[in-house]
């Protein structure tokens, strides 16, 4: 018989199986436990609880106001989950015309087949994690009120977004949202 047959056939077994692996990998169940066959249940998987840790405008002058905001991402699970991104957006309401004055995108989501490098944070079980970013505006003229704000610190703020999480690793279970809304 022909050899080719045979490594046609193996190479077909090995792509079913793993196509099969990847169908019914693990998958995160954040509504309720599972039962196991022989009457226990499996333990819910809790979501990531978010904070916010700090808002400080950290540098201003006539031209331009730094802003550091913070938050901490705890993970209230026995194993590991890993934060792919989070996405903010950042109002300063205490003036009377309340807008959006920026926002970013901690992290990295993971596009396409092949990621050459990784941005995102793994965040181990009963443990947590501080994530940072700074905001740098520049000053239009056009809104006094903000500014004055702003140099005497009596900033009232409004945090909205959203963090992306999955299990252990890019390709356990399905990612995750989990939806915030903070004001100081």
């Amino acid at each position: 018989m022909n050899p080719k047959i045979f490594v046609g056939v193996a190479v077909a077994a090995l792509a079913a199986a793993l196509g099969g692996i990847l169908i019914m990998g693990p998958s995160i169940d954040l509504e309720s436990p599972a039962q196991m066959t022989d009457g226990s249940n499996v333990p819910q998987v809790k979501p990531l609880v978010i904070e916010l840790e700090e808002i400080v405008v950290s540098k201003i002058s006539e031209r331009s106001a730094t802003i550091d905001i913070a938050f901490e991402i705890k993970n209230p699970n026995e194993g590991s989950m890993m934060v792919t991104t989070m996405d903010y957006q950042l109002y300063e309401t205490g003036y009377s015309q309340s807008e959006q004055i920026g926002g970013g995108q901690i992290g990295h989501r993971a596009e396409g087949m092949v990621e050459f490098g990784s941005n995102y944070y793994t965040l181990l079980g009963g443990n947590s994690i501080i994530l940072r970013d700074e905001i740098v505006l520049k000053n239009s003229g056009n809104t006094p009120e903000l500014w004055s704000d702003f140099e005497s610190n009596t900033n009232t703020w409004k945090v909205s977004g959203v963090v992306f999480y999955n299990l252990s690793s890019m390709t356990s279970g399905h990612e995750n949202e989990l939806f915030f809304e903070f004001t100081q």
